[in-house]
Protein backbone atom coordinates (compact mmCIF):
# COMPACT_ATOMS: atom_id res chain seq x y z
CA UNK A 1 0.00 0.00 0.00
CA UNK A 2 1.54 3.24 -0.41
CA UNK A 3 1.63 6.47 0.89
CA UNK A 4 -0.13 8.44 -1.65
CA UNK A 5 -3.39 5.78 -0.73
CA UNK A 6 -2.56 5.43 3.08
CA UNK A 7 -2.50 9.35 3.20
CA UNK A 8 -6.12 9.32 1.30
CA UNK A 9 -7.78 6.70 3.87
CA UNK A 10 -6.08 8.90 7.00
CA UNK A 11 -7.77 11.93 5.07
CA UNK A 12 -11.33 10.59 4.76
CA UNK A 13 -11.17 8.62 8.15
CA UNK A 14 -10.67 11.66 9.82
CA UNK A 15 -13.45 13.36 7.54
CA UNK A 16 -15.50 10.77 8.61
CA UNK A 17 -15.17 11.39 12.46
CA UNK A 18 -15.73 14.97 12.30
CA UNK A 19 -18.84 14.13 10.39
CA UNK A 20 -20.30 11.64 12.42
CA UNK A 21 -20.02 14.70 15.11
CA UNK A 22 -21.32 17.76 12.66
CA UNK A 23 -24.53 15.93 11.31
CA UNK A 24 -25.90 14.35 13.99
CA UNK A 25 -25.42 17.40 16.30
CA UNK A 26 -27.19 19.73 13.39
CA UNK A 27 -30.03 17.53 13.24
CA UNK A 28 -30.43 16.85 17.12
CA UNK A 29 -30.24 20.81 17.03
CA UNK A 30 -33.45 20.91 15.13
CA UNK A 31 -35.17 18.41 16.99
CA UNK A 32 -34.33 19.65 20.28
CA UNK A 33 -35.40 23.42 19.05
CA UNK A 34 -38.86 22.32 17.69
CA UNK A 35 -39.56 20.10 20.84
CA UNK A 36 -38.91 22.70 22.94
CA UNK A 37 -40.98 25.23 20.80
CA UNK A 38 -44.48 22.72 21.36
CA UNK A 39 -43.87 20.07 18.50
CA UNK A 40 -42.98 16.60 19.37
CA UNK A 41 -42.19 14.97 16.19
CA UNK A 42 -38.92 14.25 15.99
CA UNK A 43 -38.52 13.39 19.43
CA UNK A 44 -41.21 10.89 19.14
CA UNK A 45 -39.13 9.53 15.86
CA UNK A 46 -36.06 9.04 17.97
CA UNK A 47 -34.56 11.83 16.25
CA UNK A 48 -33.56 14.07 19.78
CA UNK A 49 -30.39 12.08 19.62
CA UNK A 50 -26.37 12.78 19.41
CA UNK A 51 -26.32 9.47 17.94
CA UNK A 52 -25.20 8.97 14.62
CA UNK A 53 -27.05 5.86 13.50
CA UNK A 54 -30.61 7.92 14.07
CA UNK A 55 -29.66 11.07 11.42
CA UNK A 56 -27.61 9.44 9.15
CA UNK A 57 -28.63 8.94 5.52
CA UNK A 58 -26.13 6.72 3.81
CA UNK A 59 -25.79 7.68 0.33
CA UNK A 60 -25.94 11.21 1.63
CA UNK A 61 -23.19 10.22 4.13
CA UNK A 62 -20.73 8.83 1.65
CA UNK A 63 -21.33 11.96 -0.89
CA UNK A 64 -20.38 14.30 2.17
CA UNK A 65 -17.05 12.70 2.08
CA UNK A 66 -15.71 11.89 -1.19
CA UNK A 67 -17.43 15.11 -2.84
CA UNK A 68 -18.05 17.63 -0.37
CA UNK A 69 -21.37 17.33 -0.81
CA UNK A 70 -24.17 15.55 0.89
CA UNK A 71 -26.75 15.39 3.24
CA UNK A 72 -28.25 13.47 6.53
CA UNK A 73 -32.13 12.54 7.04
CA UNK A 74 -34.10 15.58 7.67
CA UNK A 75 -36.12 15.87 10.57
CA UNK A 76 -39.48 15.72 10.69
CA UNK A 77 -41.35 19.10 12.00
CA UNK A 78 -45.02 19.45 12.45
CA UNK A 79 -45.63 23.30 11.82
CA UNK A 80 -49.20 22.70 13.14
CA UNK A 81 -47.98 22.10 16.64
CA UNK A 82 -46.55 25.29 16.79
CA UNK A 83 -48.43 28.54 18.16
CA UNK A 84 -46.59 31.01 15.34
CA UNK A 85 -45.87 28.51 12.86
CA UNK A 86 -43.80 31.09 10.56
CA UNK A 87 -41.48 32.29 13.21
CA UNK A 88 -41.32 28.72 15.39
CA UNK A 89 -40.11 26.87 11.79
CA UNK A 90 -37.48 29.70 11.24
CA UNK A 91 -36.30 29.10 14.37
CA UNK A 92 -36.05 25.55 14.66
CA UNK A 93 -34.21 25.99 10.80
CA UNK A 94 -31.67 28.04 12.46
CA UNK A 95 -30.50 26.04 15.02
CA UNK A 96 -28.82 23.46 12.71
CA UNK A 97 -26.20 25.67 11.10
CA UNK A 98 -26.15 27.55 14.38
CA UNK A 99 -25.32 24.58 16.35
CA UNK A 100 -22.69 23.75 13.63
CA UNK A 101 -20.60 26.74 14.42
CA UNK A 102 -21.09 26.41 18.29
CA UNK A 103 -19.51 22.86 17.67
CA UNK A 104 -16.51 24.92 15.53
CA UNK A 105 -16.08 27.10 18.16
CA UNK A 106 -15.70 24.31 20.85
CA UNK A 107 -13.51 22.72 18.52
CA UNK A 108 -10.98 25.55 18.07
CA UNK A 109 -10.81 25.75 21.56
CA UNK A 110 -9.69 22.08 21.78
CA UNK A 111 -7.77 22.47 18.53
CA UNK A 112 -5.90 25.77 20.22
CA UNK A 113 -5.43 23.58 23.22
CA UNK A 114 -3.94 20.81 22.04
CA UNK A 115 -1.51 22.90 19.46
CA UNK A 116 -0.40 24.54 22.71
CA UNK A 117 0.07 20.99 24.44
CA UNK A 118 2.04 20.13 21.44
CA UNK A 119 4.73 22.42 21.69
CA UNK A 120 5.74 20.28 25.24
CA UNK A 121 4.67 17.00 24.23
CA UNK A 122 4.74 16.38 20.43
CA UNK A 123 3.35 12.47 20.05
CA UNK A 124 1.66 11.05 17.46
CA UNK A 125 -1.75 11.00 19.95
CA UNK A 126 -1.56 14.79 20.36
CA UNK A 127 -0.74 15.22 16.27
CA UNK A 128 -3.93 13.06 15.76
CA UNK A 129 -6.61 15.00 17.89
CA UNK A 130 -4.94 18.08 16.37
CA UNK A 131 -5.90 17.30 12.98
CA UNK A 132 -9.21 15.54 13.95
CA UNK A 133 -10.46 19.29 15.84
CA UNK A 134 -8.98 21.25 13.04
CA UNK A 135 -11.46 19.13 10.81
CA UNK A 136 -13.95 19.74 12.58
CA UNK A 137 -14.01 23.37 12.77
CA UNK A 138 -13.59 23.76 9.10
CA UNK A 139 -16.50 20.83 8.55
CA UNK A 140 -18.64 22.48 10.86
CA UNK A 141 -18.42 26.04 9.81
CA UNK A 142 -18.69 24.67 5.95
CA UNK A 143 -22.34 23.18 7.33
CA UNK A 144 -23.66 26.12 8.85
CA UNK A 145 -21.88 28.23 5.35
CA UNK A 146 -23.71 26.14 3.21
CA UNK A 147 -26.85 25.54 5.24
CA UNK A 148 -27.86 29.18 5.27
CA UNK A 149 -28.61 29.32 1.90
CA UNK A 150 -31.92 30.56 1.02
CA UNK A 151 -32.49 27.75 -1.21
CA UNK A 152 -35.56 24.75 -0.18
CA UNK A 153 -34.83 22.44 1.11
CA UNK A 154 -31.68 24.02 2.84
CA UNK A 155 -32.17 25.74 6.59
CA UNK A 156 -31.49 29.06 4.91
CA UNK A 157 -35.01 28.32 2.85
CA UNK A 158 -37.01 28.31 6.20
CA UNK A 159 -35.70 31.27 7.49
CA UNK A 160 -36.22 33.46 4.42
CA UNK A 161 -39.82 32.51 4.74
CA UNK A 162 -39.93 35.02 7.40
CA UNK A 163 -39.77 38.01 4.73
CA UNK A 164 -41.95 36.57 1.87
CA UNK A 165 -45.46 36.60 1.50
CA UNK A 166 -46.74 33.15 2.46
CA UNK A 167 -47.73 32.23 -1.35
CA UNK A 168 -44.59 33.47 -2.75
CA UNK A 169 -42.60 31.03 -0.24
CA UNK A 170 -44.84 27.99 -0.82
CA UNK A 171 -44.73 28.51 -4.73
CA UNK A 172 -41.19 28.45 -4.17
CA UNK A 173 -41.39 25.43 -2.21
CA UNK A 174 -42.91 23.40 -4.85
CA UNK A 175 -39.26 23.43 -6.84
CA UNK A 176 -37.55 22.03 -4.09
CA UNK A 177 -36.33 19.30 -5.95
CA UNK A 178 -34.98 20.87 -8.79
CA UNK A 179 -33.82 23.86 -6.76
CA UNK A 180 -31.71 21.61 -5.13
CA UNK A 181 -30.85 19.47 -7.87
CA UNK A 182 -29.32 22.56 -9.45
CA UNK A 183 -27.43 23.66 -5.75
CA UNK A 184 -25.68 20.57 -5.96
CA UNK A 185 -24.54 21.25 -9.76
CA UNK A 186 -23.70 24.46 -8.75
CA UNK A 187 -21.39 23.58 -6.03
CA UNK A 188 -20.14 20.54 -8.20
CA UNK A 189 -18.99 22.83 -10.90
CA UNK A 190 -17.76 25.50 -8.10
CA UNK A 191 -19.52 28.03 -9.25
CA UNK A 192 -20.90 29.00 -5.35
CA UNK A 193 -17.00 28.70 -4.17
CA UNK A 194 -16.23 32.72 -4.30
CA UNK A 195 -19.43 33.64 -1.95
CA UNK A 196 -19.29 30.17 0.12
CA UNK A 197 -15.30 31.02 0.75
CA UNK A 198 -16.21 34.56 1.53
CA UNK A 199 -18.57 33.31 4.27
CA UNK A 200 -16.56 30.42 5.52
CA UNK A 201 -13.29 33.03 5.69
CA UNK A 202 -15.13 35.32 7.68
CA UNK A 203 -17.28 32.23 9.89
CA UNK A 204 -13.46 31.00 10.56
CA UNK A 205 -11.79 34.95 11.61
CA UNK A 206 -14.76 35.48 13.73
CA UNK A 207 -14.43 32.35 15.68
CA UNK A 208 -10.58 32.63 15.58
CA UNK A 209 -11.05 36.25 17.36
CA UNK A 210 -14.08 34.99 19.87
CA UNK A 211 -11.24 31.95 20.60
CA UNK A 212 -8.48 34.86 21.22
CA UNK A 213 -8.54 34.75 25.08
CA UNK A 214 -6.71 31.84 24.62
CA UNK A 215 -3.88 32.55 23.22
CA UNK A 216 -3.75 35.77 25.48
CA UNK A 217 -3.54 33.28 28.23
CA UNK A 218 -0.77 31.16 26.32
CA UNK A 219 1.48 34.50 25.77
CA UNK A 220 1.00 35.41 29.42
CA UNK A 221 2.39 32.23 31.22
CA UNK A 222 5.39 31.81 28.01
Amino acid sequence: MNNALIQSLYRYLIYGIALLTALPFHECAHAWTANKLGDPTARINGRMTLNPLAHLDPFGALLMIFTGIGWAKPVPINARNFKHPKWEMAISSLAGPVSNLLLAYLSMILWKITTIVSYYHSGFFVQNLITIFATMVSINIGLAVFNFIPIPPLDGSRILSLFLPERTYFSIMRYERYAMLALMIAVYFGLLDGPLGFFRHLALNSINFLTGWIDLIWRLFL
